[in-house]
């Protein structure tokens, strides 16, 4: 099954990869503010990913890995 990895130390919130995801299944997460004081991405519905990959090719910090 398909899934996302966001490193958080790496993620700045940008929010390109919400912005890209066919199936509209990563969000910014609102409850967690990282050590650079941002919200870093993550994947609301492990079952819906498709493993596109579309995320981590327009992350520029490259803070996506994507799981087969």
């Amino acid at each position: 099954m398909p899934k996302i990895e966001v490193d958080d130390s790496y993620c700045k919130g940008c929010g390109l990869c919400v912005d890209f995801c066919p199936q509209g299944i990563i969000e910014l997460d609102q409850d967690v503010i990282t050590a650079k004081g941002c919200h870093p991405a993550r994947l609301v519905d492990e079952d819906k990913c498709t493993g596109c990959a579309n995320c981590a090719t327009m992350c520029p910090d490259v803070a996506i890995k994507v799981w087969r």
